[in-house]
């Protein structure tokens, strides 16, 4: 038996693992990071339009501040984000973005003096002040007031990871790749680590810790049609799962991405849009001043979605072999533009498409199409990152529901998300880890080592018919089908029920190879489980959810309805040989909120069914508020009384902007 100790274990190596880890080792914790590949090729390199963090620098930011990201975030979610939260992720997002640029992360810098850019399809000029001149500045995005997403022309992921993976090789992290991570050790309640798996040599080994972190990003490849890249299977959150003690939140809160190129699925950031990019339909008409007449293109992501699906429902779409699309159009921002600041997208289209997106007309037109793109969901946590079930497991970014988002994301607000729960969740990770010990037997260990081992032998002697990489292909299909951006019971329910046939089959497939290393098949057929059992999260969660809230739309339930469903989805698995999750609900308190549930400010009025309490805060939030103005309290006095937060460190000090109090 192998046996690997340290302090603080941290399961994922993009950019939340990353940052929790330099949080725990730069507190004098011996922190291991683990990651099924070299953490500089993590998924969150593919992140390319921003980070969203209220700089207020440029002149399109000018006044910017926490509140306004605060009251977008909020709206973005659908009234369905932990408020407290949110407010926690505004105030350190500004610190994270200037901490990154320390780093050694080259943010494009505003340049004073006039500048042309594309707004509404139009060129505009817009003219810097000198006093802002070499300060990080930000495009827009959608679902802000402000243009607040910061930059490196489209690369942001890349040179955000580089720069925090440099920063944990300087503080000595102790980074392994090539591990998987197949089951949680738990004892008592309380989780103790890992058992893992090295990919290279197929062996088993346990890793035991004061403290685990899950920061192993989205399961987005449950679904066929995704911009995920294929690691991003779930597994962190399905081992959190399969303890049968710690929850999973909000898993039916899918997002999917308005501007995938088809058809290879590789996404086409949303800066596109937000530098001035429209999109287009079969007859080249811009369509979404139609729908969306205030946001256009640039509303909130479920939204500009479900939009382009509506009008290629209506006729409207592109024909091709690969199915109808829609058009993206960036030409109208230029060339010079282009190949400046959305360069990597302009190869993206060459290589792939064989068209130059900075040719006129429409020869330079992309086809996109809505596909997946985030998971709302994950590992239920505290505001401290740790489970609410089980003690010691902490998760961060998008493999935890901790939860900022709701049930919508806003673009940008994903990539900072990474960044600021890395350096909020890791203090709070690195503080458990000082304050308590490993107190796990050597013979627990072992027992969890062998059961995972037992199982890999119960696998290659399995002797059915079923093929387990067409049970996987069924799965995605049958999510991309009946689980997608329109949802209605009939479907879901059927989704469901087929969900746990393909479980089932799970045990009766054929591994053909009966070796342990360099086994492709094998691998498959330990992670297929997991990818349903997380697939059934979802589609059992949108199934008995009967209303419209964010990016979760049932056509037989349109409106949002804060009377009934004003709560958070927790799902856990009842036992290992369970077909399905087992569903309860956690109420979000109306009495707490600094913004009470009101009309988001997308489609028509009169699509919510009003909470009997919204009223009621939203009385006591004006009174405070004009009490507090009168006396002349400025927003941060003002703040604290409507909803007070923690922080750690000294996260919580005020942020300094030009001009602002």
């Amino acid at each position: 038996m192998k046996i690997n100790y340290c302090d603080a274990l941290v399961i994922g190596g993009g950019l939340a693992g990353l940052r929790a880890a330099v949080a725990a080792q730069k507190k004098g914790l011996n922190t291991v990071v683990l990651s099924l590949v070299p953490v500089k090729r993590s998924h969150s390199a593919a992140a390319q339009g921003g980070m969203q963090a209220s700089l207020g620098n440029s002149k399109m930011s000018d006044g910017d501040n926490e509140d306004l990201h605060f009251a977008d975030t909020v709206k973005g979610s659908d009234w369905g984000c932990d408020q407290e939260v949110a407010r926690m992720f505004v105030n350190t997002a500004p610190k994270a973005i200037r901490e990154l640029a320390g780093w050694g992360v080259p943010w494009t810098r505003v340049r004073e003096g006039a500048r042309e850019a594309v707004i509404n399809a139009k060129k505009t000029t817009i003219t810097e002040d000198a006093d802002r001149h070499g300060l990080i500045t930000s495009r827009d995005f959608g679902g802000t007031k402000k243009w607040r997403t910061c930059y490196t022309a489209d690369a942001t992921g890349h040179t955000m990871l580089f720069g925090v993976a440099n920063e944990a090789l300087k503080h000595e992290v102790d980074i392994r790749d090539r591990k998987e991570a197949v089951s949680i050790i738990h004892e008592d309640g309380r989780c103790y680590g890992a058992i893992v798996r090295d990919l290279i040599s197929g062996e088993l080994e346990a890793y035991v810790a004061k403290g685990t972190c899950i920061a192993t990003g989205g399961y987005g490849r449950v679904f066929k049609q995704t911009t995920n890249a294929v690691i991003c299977e779930g597994i962190g959150a399905a081992i959190a799962l399969e303890t049968g003690i710690a929850t999973l939140g909000n898993m039916e809160a899918v997002q999917f991405h308005p501007t995938p190129i088809v058809p290879s699925g590789i996404l086409l950031t949303e800066g596109c849009r937000g530098d001035g990019g429209i999109l287009r339909d079969v007859d080249g008409h811009r369509f979404m001043p139609d729908y969306e007449p205030e946001k256009k293109e640039l509303a909130s992501r479920d939204v500009v979605s479900r939009r382009m699906i509506e009008h290629i429902r209506n006729g409207k779409g592109v024909p091709s072999p690969y199915g109808d699309h829609i058009w993206l159009d960036i030409s109208i921002l230029g060339r010079e533009h282009i190949e400046k600041n959305l360069r990597d997208v302009q190869e993206i289209c060459q290589i792939f498409n064989g068209i130059d997106p900075a040719d006129e007309g429409p020869k330079g037109w992309a086809p996109v199409l809505p596909m997946q793109h985030y998971s709302m969901g994950g590992i239920r946590t505290k505001p401290t990152g740790e489970s609410q079930t089980l003690k010691g497991l902490f998760a961060c970014g998008e493999a935890s529901c901790w939860d900022m988002h709701g049930f919508n994301r806003l673009g940008g607000n994903s990539v900072s998300e990474t960044v600021v729960a890395g350096m909020i969740i890791g203090n709070y990770f690195a503080d458990f880890c000082l304050e308590n010990d490993v107190t796990i037997g050597t013979k627990t260990v072992q027992k969890f080592l062998d059961e995972e081992d037992a199982y890999l032998d119960e696998i290659l002697s399995y002797n059915g018919t079923e093929d387990i990489f067409r049970i996987k292909n069924r799965m995605q299909n049958l999510m991309d089908q009946k689980v997608g951006i329109f949802r209605d019971g009939p479907h879901l329910s059927e989704a469901v029920e087929e969900l746990k046939e393909l479980l089932v089959k799970t045990k009766q497939i054929t591994v053909k190879s009966k070796e342990r290393v360099g086994n492709p098949e094998l691998e498959e057929a330990y992670r297929v489980p997991k990818m349903l059992k997380i697939a059934l999260c979802v589609a059992k969660g949108a199934r008995d959810r009967t209303e419209s809230r964010g990016a979760h739309y049932r056509e037989d339930y349109l409106k949002r309805d804060d009377a009934n469903w004003l709560n958070r989805t927790l799902t856990s698995w009842p036992s290992k040989d369970a077909l399905e999750p087992e569903i309860t609900y956690e109420p979000l308190d109306i009495m707490k909120m600094e913004m009470p549930p009101a009309f988001r400010g997308y489609g028509a009025k009169g699509m919510i069914i009003e909470h009997e309490l919204s009223a009621k805060r939203q009385a006591e939030v004006d009174e405070i508020t004009e009490r507090m103005q009168a006396e002349g309290k400025d927003r941060h006095e003002l703040q604290h009384a409507l909803m007070p937060f923690e922080l750690p460190m000294n996260y919580k000090e005020k942020n300094e902007r030009v001009g602002d109090k």
